[in-house]
């Protein structure tokens, strides 16, 4: 999977920009030796924003995009000047896009619609200028403000593929072989299990130029909930669909329990995908009599709308589709799209999913480094507004206010007529 153009997770260091400082002037102008304060504001620092983009199927342009860092805002300036605001980096990200924290493992945000914006770290405030703190008793306040500083984080973005139907089987159920014939898609196909090494899509046509979306995801074996296979990572990717398509060989022994494994292994990983709408395909029937087909009816189950199909003789194919378009279009699969337009996400397993990557060679530590704090950057603490005092690393730091030649940020403009 490392070598593949298919990429569903990875990992990003992002940081927001901080906020520039206030201005500490006086305006000096011919005829106006006190002209007051008008130290302007900082910029507001850029913020990091995620951006869906229905042009990207894959998380492939992110892989060596590793750090993304947004654009700090400028210091603010004499005549009441505001600094710069800093650069926005926008991410942008296929629609289907879950973000957690790679450190807790918590859910941060969900991006599904093209073009949605979603701010992931927010930039800093720029400080106030000694513009800002001008009253009646204090009219020429010879300190400004700092900027906030920058918010950075380590996230994860996993992919989950967005389609109407996702196809659901055993290894070598002919999935691939049903997408090929259905859609213009070009999966692998092999006489083997586990052809299918990674998702595809594909559209299928229906009638009156209509069409729909199917996902097809590697086989799913017993035990695949609980790490077992290669259907772990990629049961995610059908969690979105809004119809699962459940496809058993005709050749199997026990068709109804082969469904009933393959349904408990999605139930074990969320059970919300039990409220989805299921339609059953028994495959390879051109491999079964008419007498055999009557037989297996009567030991099928009840609660679920069946089709015997032959993707490679076309037989039962069009049947399949009709019966796929009702079910999606039928009022309760509408009901139930509207209630899952909100997903409830739960926060990852860190251990697990850790130890999984690293198996695969794709969890490498990134190497970020933080930047040195300017020596102007001080807190200023608003305890008591009449005497505010700097505080650098929880140490109060004494400043001299009536020493203006010890203030780097305190200017003078200089007076044309002293020149002459």
């Amino acid at each position: 999977m490392a070598e593949s153009n298919f990429v569903d997770y990875v990992k990003i260091y992002c940081r927001s920009g901080k906020g520039g400082r206030g201005s500490v002037h006086m305006h000096r102008a011919k005829y106006m030796p006190n002209g007051g304060p008008d130290g302007g504001n900082g910029g507001r620092g850029g913020h990091v924003i995620l951006r869906g983009n229905r042009n990207y199927w894959t998380l492939l342009h992110l892989r060596y995009e590793r750090h993304v860092f947004a654009g700090h805002g400028g210091n603010g300036g004499k005549a009441k000047s505001t600094g710069a605001q800093g650069e926005d980096k926008y991410i942008d990200v296929p629609c289907g896009t879950v973000v957690y924290d790679a450190e807790t493992g918590k859910y941060i945000c969900d991006v599904t619609e093209h073009g949605q914006e979603v701010i992931l770290l927010k930039g800093g405030r720029g400080g106030l200028g000694n513009w800002e703190f001008r009253t009646a008793t204090r009219q020429a306040p010879r300190f400004a403000q700092p900027g906030e500083p920058m918010q950075e984080m380590l996230v994860i973005l996993e992919l989950k593929l967005l389609a109407d139907v996702g196809l659901v089987g055993f290894p070598n159920a002919g999935k691939s072989t049903l997408l090929s014939a259905v859609s213009s898609a070009k999966p692998k196909i092999g006489n083997y299990p586990f052809t299918t090494l990674e998702p595809s899509l594909g559209i299928v046509s229906y009638r009156d130029s209509q069409s729909f979306v199917m996902a097809d995801i590697p086989g799913i074996i017993e035990g695949a909930s609980e790490g077992k296979g290669l259907g772990l990572r990629f049961l995610r990717h059908i969690e979105r669909n809004s119809l699962l398509l459940f496809m058993v060989p005709g050749d199997t022994d026990d068709i109804k329990h082969e469904y009933e494994v393959l349904l408990n292994e999605l139930a074990t990983f969320n059970p919300d995908m039990l409220d989805k709408q299921r339609v059953l395909a028994i495959t390879k029937a051109d491999l079964l009599d008419d007498e055999l087909v009557q037989l297996l009816e009567e030991t099928l189950p009840d609660d679920v709308p069946h089709v015997f199909i032959s993707a490679v003789t076309g037989m039962g194919i069009q049947t399949l589709k009709d019966l796929l378009w009702v079910a999606m279009n039928s009022e309760s699969n509408k009901l139930h799209d509207i209630q899952s337009e909100k997903i409830v996400h739960k926060d990852k397993d860190m251990s697990f999913l850790r130890n999984e990557l690293e198996d695969l060679g794709e969890d490498e530590d990134l190497k970020h480094w933080g930047e040195e704090p300017d020596e102007d950057d001080l807190e200023l603490e608003w305890d008591d507004e009449e005497n505010p005092e700097w505080v650098d690393d929880g140490e109060v730091v004494e400043v001299d206010w009536d020493d203006v030649e010890d203030l780097e940020d305190f200017e003078y403009e200089d007076d044309p007529e002293d020149k002459k």
